[in-house]
């Protein structure tokens, strides 16, 4: 299970370190600056970050210096010594340090944790000391700073961060550091993060003309560019194909809606910090939706409806709109505006584990076709504390639809890992975690369970027996939205995309001027047989244009010269290196169309 798994990490010796290494590094900036203001410090995944209120701004020389004096306090071998103390004499111990008094407060009267949220039951406040520092910690730590390699350690970067997350809060610095068992295991990790670079999708999507974010338009509202353009078409091409052999039907809904609609599916209250505010227009408010879901049920009861006609399956590309904050926008990974495969499946309870896992199905075929064979499926579930504020308040169906999905994956031999309050506010959920070629983990697709929003809706059908029965509707987006599959797809290929998803599949290229003309129409014949070719005409010489070709990542390259011209041939130069010269035309158009076709990975 997904929280044996953190449970498992957090008694690790890598968690230990980590989280030791965190309190090192603050001494080291109390020694640094004795007036600086101190907050959390977390081990994470593959490091840890602290978060100061600072007198001033952190330069990559401090950094340096604090890395220094934390490799000189990890060899004064110092105990890390737990003390439990009462609220009372945490508030004195850290009586100049107003973070760690809003901390111990929450702890004593709210049972609250370090970012505010409520615990299951009230914990004790215990504090950690090595050497000079102490810090109001739950711990676990290392025994002896001897336990930590001081070459395993490394200080990686600065950020902002609002304290717990709240942008209302004051603005904070956030120093990032990795730490790991070997100097071995920290320059693999450096390594993998400089490849990471490499592929970073905000990059890359700039580079090759992919998308693009303006100020004037606003952060998190992407602006898709031709070629981003050509990859939403190719990626909607294919789930109408998946779809329409799946039995879905396609619909199409408006922008925006009434409020009364959102409170009606429950979206007001418990996703309004979520939404955008509402308009106002002839005294009526109106807001941009969050999601597609309050129109389709919408669509499912706008006539009777009998069981011949379940399962009902509508489908919809459409836009939607969410407030993100701005500390969470994250390239095409945190958006505002997202397009999403969506679609919602209007079942009998009989007929839900089919049609839940023909959605799981659906997921898998395109792993295959995407080359991803990393991934993990997430059932979220809901928590008790949780009811009637995060989620609906009914804790009878909460039960039953959760176990409903547990049989269902059981049944159908999927394996899957469980998560305690992270369901949707309607029902539980799987989520599915996948990881990119070079290891970064995206929440790339979900299918979840809705047991309250058909009864919200007064949807209804009459069964066999002739009565009326309220459908379960199962939620579900296998390929996510454009802006996350499109900024995934982007890293996991390194912009090296098969060619069928490739926004220019071939560029033809003139050896001289006299060959132009030939080369122009080259390029339209393989255009009308809906080839995405282009003629490079442009006054460069032949190899800069080859090396242009080759940093847009277009996987065919044709050079046209005489020789080529009076054999309706061409020179083929692939992406990935290999050559074939004087290659029939017609032998490489049955190539590119056969790739094309279906949806070859290969070259």
């Amino acid at each position: 299970m997904a929280d044996q798994k953190i449970e498992r990490y957090q008694d690790s010796d890598l968690y230990r370190i980590r989280h030791s290494s965190a309190h090192i590094m603050a001494q080291a900036i109390l020694e640094m600056f004795p007036e600086a203001k101190y907050t959390i410090g977390p081990p994470i995944e593959n490091g840890f970050y602290y978060d100061f209120d600072l007198p001033r701004t952190l330069t990559p020389e401090d950094l340096e210096k604090i890395e220094k004096r934390m490799r000189q306090i990890i060899a004064g071998q110092y105990d890390f010594k737990r003390q439990v103390v009462s609220a009372d004499e945490a508030r004195q111990i850290f009586k100049n340090q107003p973070y760690k008094l809003e901390l111990i407060e929450g702890l004593e009267k709210g049972g609250l944790d370090e970012y505010g949220n409520p615990l299951d039951v009230k914990p004790e406040i215990s504090i950690y000391q090595q050497d000079s520092f102490v810090d109001l910690c739950r711990g676990p730590h290392v025994e002896n700073t001897k336990q930590i390699n001081p070459s395993a350690i490394k200080l990686m970067n600065v950020s902002g961060a609002y304290w717990r997350g709240d942008e209302h809060n004051p603005m904070l610095q956030r120093i990032y550091g990795t730490a790991w068992h070997t100097k071995q295991e920290l320059d693999a990790y450096l390594q993998q993060l400089e490849e990471a670079k490499k592929r970073d999708h905000r990059k890359l999507g700039k580079d090759l003309e992919i998308f693009i974010f303006d100020e004037e338009v606003g952060p998190g509202l992407p602006l898709w560019l031709p070629h981003g353009g050509v990859m939403i078409e190719e990626l909607e091409k294919l789930a109408k194909e998946m779809e329409f052999k799946a039995g879905y039907e396609r619909v199409r809904t408006p922008h925006l809606t009434k409020e009364d609609l959102f409170r009606r599916s429950g979206h007001l209250p418990y996703y309004a910090e979520s939404m955008y505010p509402p308009m106002e227009l002839e005294g009526v408010k109106y807001y941009v939706k969050p999601m597609n879901c309050p129109f389709h049920h919408k669509i499912f009861g706008s006539r009777p409806r009998s069981y011949r006609e379940l399962p009902l399956r509508l489908a919809e590309y459409g836009t939607c709109y969410r407030y993100e904050k701005s500390g969470e926008l994250f390239g095409l990974m945190r958006v505002r505006s997202l397009q999403m495969n969506d679609a919602h499946i209007y079942c009998s309870e009989e007929q839900f584990e089919q049609e839940f896992l023909s959605v799981i199905d659906m997921y898998q075929e395109y792993f295959k076709l995407f080359n991803i064979d990393r991934y993990v499926m997430r059932l979220s579930t809901h928590h008790k504390r949780g009811l009637g504020k995060k989620y609906v308040d009914n804790e009878r169906l909460w039960l039953k639809t959760e176990d409903m999905v547990r049989q269902a994956m059981s049944n159908g031999n999927v394996p899957f890992v469980e998560v305690a309050d992270e369901a949707a506010f309607y029902g539980p959920k799987i989520d599915v975690q996948i990881w990119s070629a070079i290891g970064r983990e995206f929440t790339l697709a979900t299918n979840q369970v809705d047991f309250a929003q058909p009864d919200r809706f007064d949807l209804r059908f009459i069964n066999k027996e002739g009565q009326e029965e309220t459908p379960l509707c199962i939620h579900r987006a296998p390929l996510s939205t454009h802006e996350r599959m499109v900024g995934f797809l982007i890293e996991h290929y390194a912009g090296n995309f098969p060619v069928w998803l490739a926004p220019e599949q071939v560029r033809v290229i003139p050896i001289t001027d006299a060959h132009q003309e030939y080369v122009a129409g080259l390029a339209k014949r393989l255009h009308d047989l809906n080839i995405r070719a282009s003629a490079d005409l442009a006054s460069e010489r032949m190899n800069a244009k080859i090396r242009n070709a080759q940093l847009m990542k277009v996987p065919y390259i044709l050079v046209v010269g005489n020789k080529e011209m009076e054999n309706n041939s061409v020179a083929l130069r692939k992406r990935d290196g290999s050559r074939q010269d004087d290659l029939p035309i017609e032998q490489f158009i049955t190539l590119v169309q056969e790739r094309i076709n279906t949806r070859s990975a290969e070259l």
